[in-house]
């Protein structure tokens, strides 16, 4: 399977870049074609500008600068997202990537108010994260990161497209053998991906 990681954090020497690296690893361990999309180091620039935003939804002209991303993103059949959550949801450069590519004509079509799905080779989608919070807290703020990528995303992926959300909570208070257990969790999660 074609699998596309999108991997956000900006500090190279940080427990996220572990998880990329153990995710990584066992998805190309388990025989699947992996493309790893660094944000930061790809130096992506998440604002959409003026002229973009202008453009969004003329699917003629939408694609103009970012056709390398958007061609990276149609070749996937899984999508695993590597990233800290942040005040409950993704980082702003993640934000960023979701506004810029995921557009008309490229991740749906809207036809009388009515959203068809585009991505229709996906058939799994995955979360890697950390959060400061425990479980219940964010569990009562809504749990909006994960209610995004389960819901938003899947909405425009194929039919039955499976979701996956591995998240080390109280990141903030963990500790070597916390971390160690989860990047196993991770581990043999993905090796069955």
């Amino acid at each position: 399977m074609n699998v596309l990681i999108v991997y956000c954090h900006p500090r190279e020497g940080s427990y996220a870049a572990a998880l990329r690296d153990a995710t990584r690893e066992t998805l190309a361990a388990s025989g699947h074609d992996v493309d790893l999309l660094d944000l930061y180091a790809e130096n992506f620039q998440p604002v959409m500008n003026a002229a973009e935003r202008g453009r969004y939804h003329d699917t003629a002209t939408n694609r103009t600068g970012i056709e390398s991303e958007i061609a990276r993103l149609l070749r996937a059949e899984a999508l695993v997202f590597v990233y800290p959550t942040w005040w409950y949801g993704m980082p702003a450069m993640l934000k960023g990537w979701f506004d810029r590519i995921w557009a008309p004509g490229i991740v749906f079509d809207i036809n009388g108010g009515v959203i068809r799905p585009l991505l229709t080779g996906v058939r799994h989608v995955a979360a890697v994260t950390t959060m400061g919070a425990p479980w219940w807290f964010a569990w009562f703020m809504g749990h909006p990161g994960r209610m995004f990528l389960s819901r938003g995303v899947r909405a425009v992926c194929g039919r039955g497209c499976r979701f996956t959300w591995l998240a080390h909570d109280r990141m903030d208070s963990s500790t070597p053998e916390s971390r160690t257990r989860f990047l196993a969790k991770v581990r043999r999660t993905l090796s069955n991906f």
